[in-house]
């Protein structure tokens, strides 16, 4: 008996602390060195749908700041197993063009898990703790919608992008057409009546190499924050429609646009 109650105590001393471990919420990154700089400005377009232009006069105003890049920072909630991982991120962003993510989820706030990601000339590269995935067509498809759904913190990129455009639907919903590859891709882009923010983003997407079917996914903006004068989701969540919560919260803590990525998008790690 002594012995058995020996090891029941260590075993809820280990379970409550892994349970606080987990909800020690880790410091997030330090903010990006260089300063923002706007260079060039174009002004709002006059032939957007209505919810389309509603949202772009509320987060900009009538002129339209151009970036070419972005560094985002800030902590997030992850759901990979289904437990919640409390992380802190970085990524880097060609506009419209490539990504660089690395995550550190924690455990007292320290480090346990870290994911290195790129998204880079159209090849995606995956690196987990416990696999690597480069290169795969259906991966390279689900980057690709990644890149466009995160745009929604530098959002002027769905303005000054050619190749990208906006068709309506109704009063509150539009269409963004984005580039993949040859062809393109869609989102289906719902604005909120009142503020006229966005308020969600959808598609349909790959959830890993091996479906053989598309997978609904969901991005849902819980609020706003503002950088350098422009209005950004934070926090926001991403749902799989197979599942039953959202795998994903983000929360913005620092933004630097228009800074030198040029080898900092090609790095491993912060």
């Amino acid at each position: 008996m002594p012995f058995l109650a020996y090891f029941i105590g260590l075993l809820l001393l280990v379970i409550g602390g892994g349970w606080l471990g987990l909800r020690t919420k880790p410091r997030p990154f330090p903010n990006y060195p260089q300063p923002t700089t706007f260079l060039k400005t174009i002004p709002l377009s006059t032939d957007l749908p209505a919810p389309v232009a509603r949202y772009f006069k509320a987060v900009f105003g009538d002129q339209i700041p151009v970036i070419d890049s972005a560094v985002i920072t800030g902590t997030a909630v992850l759901r990979p197993f289904g437990v919640a991982l409390l992380s802190r991120f970085r990524f880097v962003y060609c506009a419209g063009q490539g990504y660089r993510h690395y995550i550190e989820s924690t455990l007292f706030g320290y480090p346990v898990f870290k994911v290195n990601e790129y998204y880079l000339d159209g090849v995606s590269h995956l690196e987990l703790p416990f696999a690597t995935v480069h290169n795969q067509p259906k991966t390279n498809m689900a980057a690709n919608l990644g890149l466009w759904g995160e745009s929604v913190w530098l959002p002027s990129i769905f303005l000054t992008d050619p190749r990208v455009r906006w068709e309506a639907i109704d009063d509150h919903t539009a269409r963004l057409i984005v580039p993949f590859e040859d062809g393109e891709d869609s989102f289906t882009v719902g604005f909120d009546p009142q503020t006229g923010l966005m308020r969600t983003l959808d598609s349909m997407r790959y959830q890993s190499e091996t479906d053989s079917e598309k997978i609904g996914w969901h991005n849902e903006v819980l609020g706003w924050k503002t950088f350098h004068g422009i209005k950004i989701p934070s926090p926001s969540t991403i749902l799989w429609r197979n599942q039953k919560v959202p795998w994903s919260e983000w929360h913005i803590e620092d933004v630097a646009y228009n800074v030198d990525v040029g080898k900092y998008i090609c790095a491993r790690g912060l």
